[in-house]
């Protein structure tokens, strides 16, 4: 018997991955805003391709949640879109390191081997992309 004090292997996995579903759309919205701030093209093209990464996260992340629920989540924004550029890049630094550290914590606790391994690989994306805008705080 599940002592109910203890959320179940599988409401702990839904709540993990929602919040990864959260912060990939969240991040998609933010990059698309944050593009149009790049002070140069390359810059520009760099965040759009970064954006793609978090589109495939999004998507995988997705179809894991439905093979588990049997529907698709329903995403929610969950930051403000960033007034300029500088602060927009120290934002996504920040959320890029954090989600590096939830996908690990994540991977550890999924009990599912194909989920964990999504988690383990989106976090090295995400820590591609926090050197990246660490590169952006630093030249620009």
């Amino acid at each position: 018997m599940q002592n109910s004090a203890f959320p179940s292997p599988t409401s702990n996995l839904i709540s993990n991955l929602t919040k990864a579903i959260n912060g990939e759309f969240t991040a998609i919205h933010f990059y698309e805003h944050l593009a149009k701030l790049a002070p140069t093209q390359e810059i520009q093209n760099r965040i759009l391709e970064i954006r793609n990464d978090e589109m495939r996260h999004f998507q995988g992340f997705s179809n894991s949640y439905f093979s588990i629920t049997g529907h698709y989540p329903t995403p929610q924004i969950t930051e403000e879109m960033p007034n300029n550029f500088k602060q927009g890049v120290l934002g996504a630094f920040k959320d890029e390191q954090e989600a590096v550290e939830f996908y690990h914590l994540a991977a550890r606790q999924a009990g599912n081997s194909y989920i964990a391994h999504q988690f383990q690989s989106n976090a090295s994306d995400e820590q591609n992309h926090a050197v990246w805008f660490l590169y952006f705080m630093t030249h620009y």
